[in-house]
């Protein structure tokens, strides 16, 4: 009995010293100047697409979402006479101090991952990855887009490496 009291008393003892555990308070992170960047590309885009030769047309629309700290991209065309869709998520890392950039189309089962800085006197996104090659197999990406005005803004992709033959996206904001 003597000592299940001293047990109680160790025990009382230990909780009263040792501060409760408290839940650290969470603060979500919000939208910063570099948001700002990714707003401009907002809106309902027709894209022109160029490579190997093939143009192709599709529509892009951007939206800033999930309390402005995601750009959501729904992107819908045809691609060597098939019907293609894509889905991007873009955001800016305030760890990494990077964009960071995720995507994902109807051609491929694994997602185009990127990462990369903003050049704001260039107007210049550059972005670099990883994602599927033709052959399904993981390759290297590299993405420049460049704002030419608030309703025009270009994009070279190479894919497999700078020497390949790269894509050219031209976007003109649907008015």
């Amino acid at each position: 009995m003597m000592t299940m009291r001293w047990f109680g008393a160790v025990v009382l003892a230990a909780a009263v010293a040792v501060p409760a555990a408290r839940p650290q308070e969470f603060t979500p992170p919000k939208p910063g100047p570099e948001h700002e960047v990714l707003k401009k590309f907002e809106g309902t885009w027709e894209v022109t697409m160029k490579a190997g030769g093939m143009e192709t047309r599709c529509m892009a629309t951007n939206k800033m979402e999930l309390g402005g700290m995601w750009l959501v991209t729904g992107l819908e065309g045809e691609f060597a006479g098939t019907k293609f869709y894509g889905k991007g998520l873009d955001s800016y890392d305030a760890a990494s101090k990077k964009y960071v950039s995720v995507f994902v189309d109807s051609m491929s089962s694994r997602p185009l991952v990127m990462e990369g800085t903003y050049d704001k006197d260039k107007k210049t996104l550059t972005m670099a990855g990883e994602g599927p090659g033709m052959d399904g197999k993981p390759t290297k990406y590299k993405t420049v887009t460049t704002f030419t005005d608030d309703n025009t803004m270009t994009a070279t992709m190479w894919m497999g490496g700078e020497k390949a033959e790269p894509c050219t996206f031209v976007y003109k904001r649907k008015k």
